[in-house]
């Protein structure tokens, strides 16, 4: 899955959550409990106290300044967090001292807040080895009335971006394609101006699932295909792959004129300079419009290590490439996460844009 932010007594959006193609959750006895249970196969590394052939850390590899940001503040910012703490919600955002969270809830030098809303509970079914959200061959049901508490939430939030996200949900039979389509038409219902953007699983490989939450009114499809080629293995769980995360966004791009589909890739996990022209490229070829790229941060010695802090420079020089070689848009940074605020601007217009064309063809 991706990330990404989590109850009350009251049945309103289970987890509410920063989405990201990482988490840079604080490392503590309780993370460190949590996320075991990502990759079984650590543990004994762990408790060993050693190094395994992908995971720990390397002590010649030092966070550099350019990684640390100053404590999130506003009023936005503070409405939201009184919201969700008036609403007993529990956040990723603030457990894991997401660097993002500020610029995000208060909407950054443009005024757009944005948020990210984490369906389908907090449990996966599979075990990515950048990821510390926890797993299960057996998660609980998806709730049926989070589809209609989740979208009077972003209602009241006054946000003009949403994201929806969730888990890998390979125990259910479309993947849990169908409760995130119910979910965007809530959330359209109650406010039609509002973008959603839906960060997907690959639901297995099944397009139509794929194809049914295209139809649900979404604005963009995103998918992250996470890291180049030759790392996929080692980064993602099996039962995810390279060719099968294309396949998925190019049925999403066909089946429905003017979709905007969006991918991400972490950096710094040992990939070269190569191998992420490769993967551009073949993103590229099945015409995906958007691309963020950032800073992989392990969330514990129990995931994969970080190979190299790749420098502000060569994020700047990679947006630039990108966007050279047809990207329409391309956010690159350290700090970039896949549903990162800056391009949401840039991807309103564009939705308004091709919505224009579309209805002109008609």
């Amino acid at each position: 899955m991706e990330i990404a932010l989590s109850n009350p007594s009251i049945s309103i959006p289970k987890y509410f959550h920063f989405s990201s193609p990482l988490s840079n959750c604080k490392y503590s006895p309780a993370s460190r409990i949590r996320c075991q249970s990502v990759d079984s196969s650590n543990t004994a590394v762990a408790k060993k106290g050693m190094m395994g052939p992908h995971t720990g850390r390397d002590p010649n590899v030092n966070k550099p300044d350019w990684l640390r940001k100053r404590a999130p503040q506003g009023d936005r910012f503070q409405e939201i967090k009184h919201t969700l703490s008036h609403l007993n919600l529990k956040t990723v955002c603030e457990e894991a001292q997401c660097p993002n969270i500020g610029e995000c809830w208060n909407g950054g030098g443009d005024g757009i807040a944005t948020a990210t809303i984490m369906l389908l509970g907090d449990t996966c079914t599979r075990g990515c080895r950048f990821c510390a959200v926890k797993t299960s061959r057996n998660p609980a049901p998806p709730d049926p009335m989070e589809p209609l508490n989740t979208a009077e939430a972003i209602a009241s939030w006054g946000v003009d971006y949403i994201v929806l996200t969730s888990v890998d949900r390979d125990d259910l039979p479309d993947g849990g394609s169908g409760h995130f389509a119910q979910t965007v038409q809530a959330v359209k219902k109650l406010k039609p101006d509002i973008m959603v953007e839906c960060l997907t699983s690959d639901f297995r490989g099944d397009l139509d699932a794929v194809e049914a939450l295209v139809h649900s009114g979404l604005d963009v499809f995103a998918h992250n295909i996470e890291t180049v080629k030759r790392l996929q293995r080692i980064v993602r769980d099996p039962r995810a792959g390279y060719e099968q995360s294309l396949s998925v966004l190019k049925h999403a791009k066909l089946t429905e004129e003017g979709m905007i589909t969006k991918s991400s890739i972490m950096l710094g996990l040992g990939e070269t300079d190569d191998e992420l022209k490769e993967a551009m490229a073949d993103l590229r070829a099945i015409d995906v419009d958007i691309l963020t790229l950032g800073q992989y941060l392990q969330p514990t010695p129990l995931h994969l290590t970080v190979k190299e802090y790749v420098t502000p420079e060569k994020f700047a020089f990679w947006k630039e490439y990108g966007e050279s070689i047809g990207f329409r848009y391309v956010a690159s940074g350290p700090l970039v996460r896949s549903s990162y605020r800056a391009g949401e601007l840039f991807v309103k217009t564009m939705v308004r844009e091709m919505a224009s064309a579309t209805a002109a063809k008609t």
